[in-house]
């Protein structure tokens, strides 16, 4: 057997049953080859592949059962939180149902959050804030501008000097990263929502806690629009 050479074998084992796993490609309850017969396929040693698996059982892909083998679990069991589950479904094209919920997941903590920030920003945090915002007026493509998007709503939850919020957007960043790349690259406008940030921008500035709140719930109503083809109105 040729073994793959790189430097982290199980995690590249890792990486790529994980995302069969979540894109589909594997369904729960399906079983998975044998030990041996999987090693082969993978071109990667037995040693790799156990470890690799103790990852994805760990993460709740997967289940070992004397006698039955590794099956993949119910969706129910994964660690959806999990900063590689939620790469590797976002690397897949997600569904739907998944992009609901994660707007769903926005609506309940970034509107809050916008208005702590209004209350509580500093000005060096209201300094990252605008350069954030001018990053993403100024980006030529839509790569650009999700980068700009994710530092701006970073920043954002940043000046709430809420650690709790602050970590639960480093849970989802990867997600949130993927979801205003695919998001812009949805319309040939991928700025498209850029007056909706420049008012919460402007309502943090002001100390305006309930104008940024609903500058901010109003900006993932309409991306959920975007990314679903019913894109609402967007005003100056």
């Amino acid at each position: 057997m040729k073994v793959a050479n790189t430097r982290n074998l199980h995690g590249h084992v890792t990486q790529e049953l994980g995302v069969r796993i979540v894109s589909g490609a594997l369904r729960p309850g399906d079983a998975l080859p044998r030990e041996e017969v999987l090693a082969e396929q993978m071109a990667v040693s037995r040693t790799a592949l156990r470890e690799a698996m103790r990852v994805l059982s760990a993460k709740g892909l997967v289940q070992a059962r004397p006698k039955v083998g590794t099956r993949v679990r119910e969706e129910r069991y994964w660690q959806q939180l999990d900063a590689d589950v939620l790469a590797w479904r976002c690397a897949s094209m997600p569904t739907a149902d998944f992009v609901q919920k994660l707007v769903e997941m926005r609506e309940i903590f970034e509107p809050a959050g916008a208005a702590l920030a209004a209350r509580r920003c500093h000005a060096d945090q209201f300094e990252r804030i605008e350069q954030a915002y001018k990053a993403m007026e100024a980006a030529s493509n839509s790569d650009e501008w999700a980068i700009a998007d994710l530092a701006f709503h970073e920043s954002v939850l940043v000046a709430t000097h809420n650690e709790l919020m602050i970590s639960l957007f480093s849970v989802v960043e990867t997600a949130l990263g993927s979801y205003f790349l695919l998001s812009a690259r949805k319309r040939s406008d991928f700025n498209y929502s850029l007056p909706y940030h420049r008012k919460v921008f402007e309502a943090i500035r002001q100390r305006q806690p309930e104008a940024a709140r609903r500058a901010m719930q109003q900006m993932i109503l309409d991306s959920r629009a975007n990314m679903t083809g019913k894109r609402r109105r967007t005003s100056a």
